[in-house]
């Protein structure tokens, strides 16, 4: 999809909403934390330099396994759990659908349009703790869709953040930046993942926006 096209999609999703003909579907992960809980979980966290990207790959975090018994990956259980009106074919694959990006606000019709981001990067977890893990833990990590770490959003903008922390990246819609904010700390504090200093800041003020 353009970025015309894009951009078309969202102000025509934004006037439908002004004028109450539709209402998006919101990604929304289980677990979130409310804003006091994030707060504490924050304060609770080990605050550390990032440890180095030595022996990183994505491979060492096998994702969008399929679940047993079924033929559905994670990416297309999330594309389900955060669409509106998804259908599916015989390989659980999303042929139609509607989704809304709380990144950017852009509502997109087509999936492969959207990426499956881990609000914590496996890159950022290998340094804050994830290293040290085993396999498996890193799996469980990288196709968790019961604590608040996998949503689909739009897939340049996930592509833009790579595997950046709030430090450097934070969401386009600053709108959305209190409940980004509370979905990582989250994650890190379910994980027992450590926080650089200048990541903790940023957190910090983006809770104050709650």
């Amino acid at each position: 999809m353009s970025k015309v096209n894009r951009t078309i999609g969202v102000l025509v999703a934004a006037a439908a909403l002004t004028f109450g003909f539709v209402s998006p579907a919101l990604a929304t992960p289980t677990g979130i934390p409310t804003t006091a809980e994030a707060k504490s979980k924050l304060a609770a966290l080990t605050v550390r330099a990032d440890g180095p990207m030595t022996g990183y790959s994505r491979d060492k975090f096998p994702h969008w396994i399929t679940k047993p018994g079924t033929t559905c990956n994670t990416r297309e259980e999330v594309l389900k759990r955060d669409g509106t009106n998804v259908v599916t074919d015989s390989s659980c694959a999303a042929t139609s659908g509607r989704w809304y990006s709380p990144y950017d606000g852009a509502t997109l019709t087509a999936a492969s349009d959207l990426d499956i981001d881990h609000i914590v990067p496996l890159a950022a977890a290998w340094r804050s703790g994830a290293a040290s893990w085993t396999t498996a833990q890193r799996q469980a990590f990288a196709n968790d869709m019961t604590h608040p770490q996998l949503i689909a959003v739009t897939d340049n903008v996930n592509q833009a953040k790579g595997d950046q922390t709030p430090a450097t990246w934070k969401p386009p819609l600053t709108s959305y930046w209190c409940t980004y904010a509370k979905m990582w700390v989250g994650t890190k504090s379910y994980y027992g993942l450590s926080v650089n200093s200048a990541e903790k800041t940023e957190l910090t003020g983006m809770l104050g926006r709650c």
